[in-house]
């Protein structure tokens, strides 16, 4: 299987064929995505939630962060592996950004992604300036949870909706390689994803975006804590892990997940 990388995605997106990621935070899955062909893992610091049993991300340390995303690399050899870094890892300079995106590169990741819009410009592009791609993370930002008032559905007003597409063209500018778009309604997952030229995952956004990601926990019925609106039970039906991963990209390529009761 040919390895996926950056200028794979770009072509997906200028072909309107849709990317396929999903979380990651082992080897063993890693190597059971690549055989169902998903494009892209996110190392996320969701595992914060999923795999340590917090009530959120904002405990996830960079240590956590690498450790995962080494035993990702080492069972991955097809997906393009994107590492987040984790609250706090970034926010105080792009210095402090660019000395940990290292450290995700150096475990094995392709890309590093961080949380925020506009104002996080500045620090993408002294990142990617100096080597390392970076995926952007607008609409709903699990770190801000408590800055947001919870995990409530975002750019539901014209001028949230303004600033939303201000941010997706900013990170663009800034040199981002991709954007993932969380919890907004159809309308604006569209508007964000035609406003730019680099593919943007939907998790919530919507069937018009160039992708869509999900927790593999959640889509797996693995996780038991509350589920989004937006989640699908892949396991419904399915006689094995694999066929619900493969589900999961079928239902995605065709243009069927999400469907209307996934979306805002």
């Amino acid at each position: 299987m040919a390895k996926v990388t950056i200028s794979t995605l770009e072509k997906m997106r200028s072909e309107n064929d849709p990317i396929t990621m999903l979380t990651c935070t082992d080897a063993s899955f890693a190597g059971m995505l690549d055989i169902a062909e998903i494009d892209m893992f996110l190392v996320g610091d969701s595992l914060g939630m999923v795999v340590q049993g917090d009530n959120s991300t904002l405990g996830v340390t960079m240590d956590d962060m690498v450790y995962h995303t080494s035993c990702v690399a080492k069972g991955a050899s097809r997906a393009l592996i994107v590492g987040d870094l984790p609250f706090g890892s970034y926010q105080g300079s792009p210095e402090q950004a660019f000395e940990n995106a290292v450290e995700l590169m150096a475990a094995g990741a392709h890309m590093v992604k961080l949380e925020g819009g506009s104002i996080m410009a500045e620090t993408v592009n002294f990142v990617v300036d100096r080597g390392i791609p970076v995926c952007g993370h607008i609409g709903l930002t699990p770190q801000s949870v408590h800055a947001l008032g919870g995990f409530k559905v975002q750019g539901k007003t014209d001028e949230a909706l303004d600033e939303l597409v201000a941010a997706a063209k900013a990170l663009e500018a800034a040199g981002a390689s991709g954007l993932v778009l969380e919890l907004v309604p159809n309308e604006v997952g569209k508007r964000v994803t035609e406003a730019v030229n680099i593919p943007v995952i939907g998790i919530g956004a919507g069937p018009f975006c160039s992708g869509q990601i999900l927790n593999l926990y959640d889509m797996l019925d693995i996780y038991q804590g509350r589920k989004p609106k937006f989640v699908k039970n892949f396991m419904t039906g399915a006689p094995s892990i694999l066929d619900a991963v493969k589900a999961y990209v079928a239902e995605v390529k065709a243009g069927t997940y999400p469907a209307p009761e996934h979306c805002f």
